[in-house]
C-alpha cells in the first residue's frame, strides 16, 4: 500500500513529538495526579498523545492507494443475420434449429472460459430471439454497436451466422475490423448456386406529380440463367393494365433491361400502380417478379378571378401570361357580372376600382382573407385607397404623367433574373399619377423612373396586411410586353414579372390553429411519427386542448389515437406498419370551437429481402479472413467449436486495478480515537480526578 499526502510525510515525526509533548504538558500542571502511580501517568500521557496525533493525520488529507488484481474473461458474442432473406433458402426450416443446437454446444464445451452475449441484426440491432423478419440487412451495424459497447473489453471472438447478403449501410468488413485483436468466425447459410430467376432491381417514379400531366417510369430488371428467351413486363393500377412490353434476354447467363413508360395522372391522390414481370418456368422465386409503388398526384390549381370596370389591355396582357401555367385557372369577368361570392378562388386582381369600390367586393375579400392584387388606374384616387385599406398616399386626382421603371435595389420577396434586370429599364412609359406617391408598410419591386433620374415613388408594390396585397399604380402595361418582344423576339421579363407576382400572392401563409407535421409516405421499416401544434387566437402555441387521431387503412378498419402532450407541442408514434394506404382526421377542440384536419400516407413495402435468391458467402470468407478468424457452413458448425479450442488468444486478461481512498474514508480510525479518549477519560473518573 502507497501513502500520499500534499506535505512531506516526514512532517509525522515531529507532530509525534507534538503530541507527546502537549500530553506532558497537559498532565505536568495536574496537580490532583500527584498521588497517581507512575505507570498510570505514563499509560494517560500515551493514550492522549495518541488521541492528538491521530486527529491530526485526519487534519493532514492522507491518501492509500489500494491495489487489487482482478481478472477479466473473454466476451464471445454470437450476431446472428435477422433479416427475411435467411428464409430465401432450401434449408432455410433448419435455421433456427441450427443456430439454437450451436449456442448450446457452444456453452456446453466452454461454458466456464467466456461470458457470453447473443445479438440479433436487421435494419436495427436486438437482443432478443431471432424471428427472421427483418426487411432490411445492415451487417455493418451490428459490428459497430459491438465496438461502441464493448471498447476496451476483453472480446474473445465475434461469431457472425449470415447469409453474407446485405442491402444498406456498407461492407460488414470494414467495421469488423475496427474491434482490434478479435477474431470473426463466419457460419454461412444458404447456397451460393445462382438460380434461374428474373428480378425487379429497381423501379424508379416521381413520388409527386400534378394532375393531368404525364410522369415518367423507369424499370430495372435482371434475368439470371434465364436462357435466350422472351418475357413481358406490365405496369397497372386497379386491376387495369396500362403498359405492356416485351423484354429478351439474350446473353442466357446474365441479362439487364430496362423499361421507360409514361404514365398519366389522371386521377388525384395517391395512386399504387404494380410492376410485374411474366414468369418463366422454373423460377427459383416469384417475389421478386412483382414490385409496387405509389405516387401522389396531387391537384395544385389555383383559380384567379380578374374583375374590372371594363374591357382594359392591360387585363388580356396579365391574362395572357397566366393562363400559360396548366396549373392555374383564369376567370375575367366584368365587375358587372360578379356573381357575389370569391370562395372557390385562391387569389383576386382587381383592376382599376374606381372612385366608389363595389364594397360587396370589399367585404367578400375580408370574409375570405383572399390575396388582391389592386390595379390602381387613372381614375383612382385617395378615397380609393381608403376604401381599399390600401397604406398607399396618392396625388389629388386629374394630373397624370408618364414615367418609365426601375427595379428597386435590395427587394428581397422574390429572385429577380438578370432577364428581368435587363428588360426593365427599356420597357415604355406608364401612365401614373402626378405627384407624389409613398406606400406605407409595404416593399417596392418597380419604381417611377424620369430619364436618368430614378424616383422613390413605388409603381409595383407589395403590402404586409392580413392577407397578401399587391399594387400596380399605373396603365400601359401591355406595352412591355409588345416592346420587349420587338426587341428580343420574347417576352421573358414580363413573363416573370407577372408569374414570380402572382406565385408570391399565391401561397398561403399558415394561420391555421391545428397543425399536423409529417412525411407523406413511410417505408415498413420507419416508425410512423406524427407532431402536431395548436395555436390560440392570438397565435400562441399552447397544449390545453387533445387532439385525437382517426387512422383508416384499405380495408376500411379504423383505429382511434389521442396524441401525447408535451411542453409546447404535441407527439403521436404509431410505430412501424404494414404497407398501403392510410387515410387520417385529426381534431380538437377549444373555446367552443371544433377544429380539424384530414390528409392520406403510404407506407411501401421496400422488398430489399427478396432481391437475392442465392447466398453470398464471398462477405464472410472476407470478414473471417480479414480478422484472423474462419469460415464455416452453419450445418458444419462443430468444426468452429473445435476450431476455437485450438485458439490461443482467446484467454481471461489479468490486471490490477488501483483505487485512492483518503484516511478520513476509514470509518475504524475515528473509532479508535473516541475508544482512546474514552478510556482515558473512563481512568480519570476511576481515579477521582473529575
Amino acid at each position: 500500500m502507497n501513502i500520499f499526502a500534499d506535505i512531506s510525510l516526514w512532517w509525522l515525526i515531529p507532530w509525534a513529538i507534538l503530541s507527546l509533548g502537549l500530553a506532558w504538558l497537559y498532565y505536568r500542571k495536574q496537580k490532583m495526579l500527584a498521588d497517581v502511580s507512575h505507570w498510570t501517568l505514563k499509560g494517560l500521557i500515551a493514550l492522549r498523545s495518541m488521541g492528538i496525533f491521530i486527529l491530526g493525520l485526519l487534519l493532514m488529507g492522507l491518501l492509500f492507494e489500494d491495489i487489487d488484481s482482478k481478472s477479466q474473461k473473454p466476451v464471445f458474442i454470437t450476431l446472428v443475420d435477422n433479416s427475411a432473406s435467411m428464409l430465401n433458402y432450401s434449408d432455410s426450416g433448419q435455421v433456427n434449429k441450427q443456430v439454437a443446437s450451436f449456442q448450446s454446444r457452444l456453452k456446453d464445451q466452454y461454458g466456464d472460459r467466456f461470458d457470453w452475449a447473443f445479438y440479433t441484426i436487421g435494419s436495427e440491432v436486438g437482443d432478443t430471439k431471432a424471428t427472421y423478419d427483418q426487411n432490411a440487412s445492415n451487417l455493418e451495424k451490428g459490428f459497430e454497436q459491438i465496438y461502441t459497447q464493448y471498447y476496451n473489453q476483453n472480446i474473445g471472438g465475434i461469431c457472425l451466422i449470415s447469409d453474407g447478403n446485405y442491402n444498406t449501410g456498407g461492407h460488414p468488413q470494414y467495421s469488423a475490423e475496427r474491434i482490434a485483436l478479435t477474431p470473426v468466425f463466419s457460419l454461412g447459410v444458404g447456397d451460393t448456386i445462382k438460380k434461374k430467376d428474373q428480378v425487379i432491381r429497381n423501379v424508379s417514379a416521381n413520388e409527386i406529380t400534378f394532375y393531368r400531366n404525364q410522369f415518367p417510369v423507369q424499370i430495372d430488371i435482371q434475368g439470371i440463367k434465364t436462357g435466350k428467351v422472351n418475357s413481358e413486363v406490365t405496369i397497372s393500377r386497379n386491376g387495369k393494365k396500362l403498359v405492356s412490353e416485351v423484354i429478351r434476354y439474350e446473353n442466357g447467363t446474365l441479362d439487364f433491361n430496362q423499361v421507360n413508360a409514361l404514365l398519366d395522372a389522371d386521377e388525384i391522390g395517391f395512386l399504387e400502380y404494380i410492376v410485374e414481370v411474366k414468369p418463366l418456368s422454373n423460377e427459383s422465386g416469384y417475389e421478386n417478379n412483382r414490385w409496387s409503388f405509389y405516387v401522389e398526384v396531387i391537384d395544385s390549381r389555383s383559380k384567379i378571378l380578374m374583375l374590372s370596370r371594363a374591357p382594359h389591355p392591360d387585363v388580356a396582357a396579365i391574362k395572357s401570361i397566366i393562363e400559360t401555367d396548366e396549373n392555374v385557372e383564369v376567370k375575367s369577368l366584368l365587375a358587372s357580372e360578379w356573381t357575389g361570392k370569391l370562395d372557390e378562388y385562391s387569389l383576386l386582381i382587381w383592376h382599376d376600382p374606381g372612385n366608389q369600390p363595389d364594397q360587396a367586393i370589399i367585404d367578400e375579400i375580408k370574409r375570405n382573407k383572399l390575396p388582391v392584387w389592386y390595379i390602381l388606374g387613372t381614375r383612382s384616387s385617395q378615397q380609393t385607397a381608403n376604401r381599399l385599406g390600401i397604406p398607399v398616399n396618392l396625388p389629388r386626382a386629374g394630373r397624370l404623367d408618364d414615367a418609365q421603371v426601375s427595379l428597386k435595389s435590395g427587394f428581397q420577396l422574390f429572385e429577380l433574373s438578370d432577364k428581368l434586370q435587363n428588360a426593365a429599364p427599356n420597357w415604355p412609359p406608364l401612365i401614373v399619377p402626378f405627384g407624389g406617391v409613398s406606400i406605407g408598410n409595404g416593399s417596392a419591386v418597380l419604381t417611377q423612373r424620369i430619364g436618368p433620374v430614378v424616383k422613390s415613388d413605388p409603381v409595383w408594390a407589395f403590402g404586409n396586411g392580413s392577407n397578401k396585397q399587391c399594387l400596380l399604380i399605373g396603365e400601359g402595361i401591355w406595352r412591355w410586353k409588345l416592346m420587349e418582344y420587338a426587341r428580343t423576339g420574347k417576352s421573358e421579363g414580363f413573363r416573370e414579372l407577372i408569374g414570380k407576382t402572382v406565385q408570391y400572392l399565391l401561397v398561403k401563409r399558415n394561420t391555421d390553429a391545428l397543425r399536423i407535421h409529417m412525411p407523406r409516405r413511410f417505408t415498413v421499416n420507419e416508425d410512423v411519427i406524427i407532431n402536431a401544434e395548436f395555436y390560440n387566437s392570438s397565435l400562441e402555441q399552447i397544449t390545453e386542448p387533445e387532439i385525437s387521431f382517426r387512422l383508416k387503412d384499405e380495408n376500411g378498419s379504423v383505429v382511434n389515437y389521442v396524441f401525447a402532450k408535451a411542453e409546447k407541442n404535441y407527439r403521436l408514434v404509431l410505430g412501424q406498419m404494414k404497407p398501403g394506404r392510410y387515410d387520417w382526421t385529426a381534431s380538437a377542440q377549444h373555446a367552443g370551437k371544433k377544429y380539424e384536419k384530414s390528409g392520406s400516407f403510404v407506407v411501401s413495402d421496400v422488398s430489399l429481402e427478396h432481391l437475392e435468391s442465392s447466398a453470398n458467402h464471398a462477405v464472410l470468407r472476407s470478414v473471417a479472413a480479414a480478422t484472423n478468424g474462419s469460415f464455416h457452413q452453419l450445418k458444419n458448425a462443430d468444426q468452429l467449436i473445435d476450431d476455437i479450442g485450438k485458439r490461443q488468444d482467446m484467454v481471461t486478461v489479468h490486471y490490477e486495478e488501483s483505487t485512492f481512498k483518503d484516511i478520513v474514508d476509514y470509518p475504524w480510525l475515528f473509532v479508535f480515537v473516541i475508544l482512546i479518549l474514552g478510556f482515558e477519560w473512563f481512568v480519570r473518573r476511576r481515579i477521582g480526578t473529575y
